[in-house]
């Protein structure tokens, strides 16, 4: 078995929207190369078998996304990409030819960036749209994500304007009365899954430490690396803050194999959090034991 069940891949740091949940990152914007996408397939394939299209950025913007898909699939990867789905009228009819592609998780709180009520119509019927027809000629799976809010105790959802639509435009029964008393991902049709869970802080070494006590799935199952190389433990470090190496300079065996990684292992199985970002992350507490 393969180390880790994910290697997030930063194929682009650009984004189209400004959203309230996902911080601006400082970084130089760009988009990775079709030669170092390769490069980084030939190094990691020892080590993961699943590729997800994510950290920040809009991967759906990157110019050669259907070559980067192909080659993944000719790598025997399989991708999971995660998108706000503004625009995916574009690449529709090109990622409905990808068998590379295994899951979509379309980040529905994007709707937020839009102004009115015509708009945000418009952008979930374009996305759910693409929904049917994914399912009806493809393999792909769907994730319909709603991380916007402000407790699981779901008295009150401020999303059932989104649910109500998914409901007409999937020809669903109502869906509300399963997602009404938790926050986890339910099946919602055959290959469609909604995710609602509460905003989370993303880690900010600028910020006061939260705790020094928990525990983490990063580099336990899952790698990242940046749009310039830098290799991370897991897709929230934005910044590169806890940069372990860079994949164009250093091999992915002396990466792995680090003191400093093996520290953050070792510290998440006896629950302690060594690296200071990671003291500073919200999203690592949803794992805390109660």
């Amino acid at each position: 078995m393969k180390k880790f069940k994910r290697c997030y891949i930063e194929v682009t740091n650009i984004c189209n929207l400004n959203c309230s949940f996902c911080p601006p990152n400082t970084r130089d914007k760009g988009y990775m190369s079709v030669e170092n996408f390769k490069y980084i397939l030939n190094k990691i394939d020892k080590y993961t078998s699943y590729l997800y299209f994510h950290v920040k950025g809009e991967p759906l913007l990157h110019p050669e996304i259907g070559r980067l898909l192909d080659i993944s699939e000719e790598n025997n990867f399989k991708v999971n990409i995660t998108t706000n789905g503004s625009n995916i009228s574009q690449v529709k009819a090109l990622l409905l030819t990808k068998p590379a592609i295994r899951q979509i998780s379309f980040s529905l709180q994007s709707i937020e960036t839009y102004s009115d009520n015509q708009e945000k119509e418009e952008y979930l019927k374009e996305v759910l749209g693409f929904v049917k027809t994914a399912i009806e000629q493809t393999n792909i799976t769907i994730e319909l994500r709603l991380w916007n809010l402000e407790t699981c105790i779901l008295k009150d959802n401020p999303n059932t304007y989104i649910l109500k639509i998914i409901e007409e435009e999937l020809n669903l029964p109502s869906i509300m009365k399963d997602i009404t008393t938790n926050n986890k991902g339910i099946k919602i049709s055959d290959r469609i899954y909604l995710s609602q869970s509460e905003t989370f802080q993303w880690p900010d070494i600028n910020i006061e430490p939260i705790n020094t006590v928990g525990f983490c799935y990063g580099l336990r199952n899952q790698i990242g690396i940046l749009v310039d190389g830098t290799v991370i433990p897991c897709c929230l470090d934005s910044e590169g803050v806890i940069n372990l190496g860079n994949i164009f300079e250093t091999t992915m065996d002396e990466i792995v194999e680090s003191k400093r990684v093996k520290d953050i292992v070792e510290g998440f199985s006896n629950r302690q959090v060594i690296e200071p970002l990671c003291q500073r992350c919200g999203f690592r507490t949803r794992f805390d034991i109660e």
